[in-house]
């Protein structure tokens, strides 16, 4: 029986993927690196800094990691503060609110930083819906490593076949199946070339699946 549902945040509540794209070439750029589109591509779903790691132990950089993820929280700040076109997917928050109002309880499990996730919720009014928020960025292990959604299962008070995960990554989503959970993968167009083959279901609007869909899968 469903009782909970985990929340990706990037690409899943907001539509992140162009501002991240413009914070991270612009961080790629201040380095003087060139990330080919299937080196990107491979970092949807992982914390900053552990891309920021990839991308130091690649390039062979003398800068440090911690010192990458400023740069591209910089740019990530800017864009953020600045673009008039950034909201939160279509159809997501009548999906989330038929959730809360059916009793399901709502856990986020992201890759972002805590003030990140602080910064979204605060400004789209979502705290009211979900009772816990995590961090991958806490985290010893990023995404595709299950952590984040074993500990998000915990977080939740339910059984783990008693929840499910919605992940637009590849990553994201065999983190989900790693933990033993079923996962719909949402199928985003910003988040290019993912494999969604290992997804339980897949859906590309949040229209197709209510609650009451939802709850004859479990």
């Amino acid at each position: 029986m469903l009782k909970a549902v985990i929340f990706d945040m990037d690409g899943v509540i907001i539509e992140s993927e162009p501002l991240h794209h413009y914070a991270y070439y612009n961080m790629f750029k201040d380095v003087h690196v060139e990330v080919s589109d299937a080196l990107y591509e491979s970092f949807t779903g992982k914390s900053t800094i552990n891309v920021c790691k990839e991308v130091c132990d690649i390039f062979k950089l003398k800068e440090t990691p911690e010192y990458l993820v400023s740069l591209k929280r910089k740019h990530f700040e800017f864009v953020f503060n600045n673009s008039p076109d950034f909201d939160l997917i279509e159809g997501v928050l009548n999906f989330i609110k038929d959730l809360h109002d059916n009793g399901v309880t709502l856990v986020l499990g992201s890759s972002a930083t805590m003030p990140s996730i602080e910064r979204i919720f605060n400004r789209f009014d979502l705290n009211a819906y979900f009772i816990a928020k995590l961090s991958g960025a806490d985290l010893k292990q990023s995404k595709p490593h299950p952590e984040i959604f074993i500990n998000s299962v915990k977080a939740s008070g339910f059984k783990t076949n008693e929840c499910m995960v919605i992940e637009d990554s590849t990553n994201g989503i065999e983190a989900a199946k790693g933990a033993g959970v079923f996962c719909i993968g949402y199928d985003n167009f910003h988040s290019k070339n993912q494999d969604y083959s290992k997804a339980d279901l897949v859906i590309k609007k949040f229209e197709e699946i209510n609650f009451d869909k939802l709850k004859q899968l479990l």
